[in-house]
């Protein structure tokens, strides 16, 4: 069964005022209600340079995908909710039939829980005694709530037993634990068969623990995809199905155990290699989370579902857009624009110039052709070209590449209903939490 949320505090937000700590709306907006702003349909022509949009239709789009993909290929998805940190995304991929929320670390679970997220899995060992306290006091106060955590060492499920058993009674519910498995050169996760049962033994024999499963993170692994990241990719989902299958003894009678594995990068790898875990009685669960907006960048080309598609299904779209404008042309060849790393992400590719908006009233919607971003300093970008297409106030829509870098700049973004008009309208206001 799907997870839920309380519909009613995302309901709220709709009654919160707008300030001068929203970056993305101008002034004339501020002390206004997102309804009331709304209710007006502004304009993206209102709206003030730098920002991010998101296109409505692009975000619709990918959650469907995704939702109907998982259900053709015989897997769950818990989308990883840290890609946006936004409780009304999370909200689209849950009403899409999302499983659980995805999630890092403890902060990020007291946001889903402001918003009554039901089940979150958290892809990271919590170790803090105050998190691990609070954690139980959350499971002690909602019978329906359900969280999931990682361990990579009995040294880790250790330090939570003591943490917890000092604490809880008897009687407590027991925190669900999944083995995290790793690989040479990964990230966490342990690193050989032997050490991963022996963690599983020792959640298994803890008095306030259960044993729910393994999990592991297959993007740490591979590095492209060529065929020989691939099966490297492949080699590791092995490997964690095997650990699963050593382990089948100390689930515990009625746990339905979780296998979870997948970013947005393999997932039909690991649908091949894990989902047939499902038919011995395994959950088999996804974790993609930047398949939400996809992007002009990284995902593009690597998704499985990007522009060389790997897998069946409809391709993913990109669903997310910067806006900047031209502030300076200090030199031939090179413009200035004001937004810079501050802005826009830049960790995985710069952005892709794409289109120059209209300059008056009924002129058309040009292609940023033989245009490039050479560098972002903290506000400033510079944009190189041949000729002379770009003048000082001109307006340039920007895609941009891995959008878990793109949503942490912006705590308020708006939701347009066509990144390809001469003037969208926004649809919607989206709230970010980090």
């Amino acid at each position: 069964m799907p997870a839920s949320y309380d519909a009613a505090a995302l309901a709220a937000f709709a009654d919160q005022q707008v300030s001068w700590q929203d970056k993305a709306l101008p002034p004339a907006f501020w002390g206004r209600t997102v309804a009331e702003v709304l209710a007006d349909k502004p304009r993206l022509s209102q709206l003030p340079t730098p920002l991010l949009t998101l296109s409505a239709p692009g975000l619709r789009h990918n959650v469907d995908t995704l939702a109907r993909w998982c259900a053709n290929h015989g897997v769950e998805l818990a989308p990883h909710g840290k890609t946006t940190m936004a409780p009304a995304l999370w909200a689209m991929q849950l009403e899409a039939g999302s499983w659980a929320i995805t999630l890092a670390n403890g902060f990020q679970l007291g946001v889903a829980r402001a918003y009554g997220v039901s089940r979150v899995l958290i892809a990271n060992a919590i170790i803090s005694p105050l998190q691990l306290r609070w954690i139980a006091d959350e499971l002690a106060a909602d019978p329906s709530f359900e969280v999931l955590v990682w361990a990579d060492s009995v040294r880790t499920v250790e330090i939570m037993e003591a943490a917890r058993a000092a604490y809880v009674g008897p009687d407590a519910r027991p925190l669900d634990v999944l083995v995290e498995v790793g690989g040479l050169d990964g990230r966490t996760g342990a690193r050989d068969a032997e050490t991963a049962v022996a963690v599983g033994e020792a959640i298994a024999n803890a008095s306030t623990l259960r044993l729910a499963g393994v999990a592991g993170y297959e993007g740490a692994i591979g590095h492209g995809v060529e065929e020989a990241d691939l099966e490297t990719v492949r080699a590791y989902l092995r490997e964690l199905a095997g650990i699963h299958t050593r382990l089948k003894g100390l689930y515990d009678a009625g746990v339905v155990p979780v296998v979870s594995a997948g970013g947005s990068q393999y997932f039909d790898d690991v649908a091949t290699v894990l989902a047939p875990l499902g038919e011995d009685g395994a959950r088999v669960v996804l974790r993609s989370g930047a398949y939400i907006t996809h992007d002009d960048g990284m995902y593009r080309r690597m998704s499985p579902l990007g522009e060389s598609p790997r897998t069946d299904g409809d391709r993913l779209v990109s669903a997310m857009h910067g806006w900047v404008r031209i502030t300076s042309q200090p030199e031939p060849g090179l413009a200035i624009f004001d937004a810079g790393r501050r802005d826009l992400p830049f960790d995985q590719d710069l952005p892709e110039p794409q289109l120059i908006r209209p300059r008056a009233d009924g002129e058309p919607v040009l292609k940023a052709a033989g245009m490039t971003v050479a560098k972002l300093n903290d506000q400033h970008g510079y944009l190189r070209f041949d000729g002379d297409p770009v003048l000082i106030g001109d307006e340039l829509r920007v895609g941009l590449s891995h959008p878990c870098t793109a949503f942490d700049k912006w705590g308020l973004i708006p939701v347009v209903d066509d990144p390809d008009a001469a003037d969208p309208v926004v649809v919607d206001l989206v709230r970010t939490f980090f």
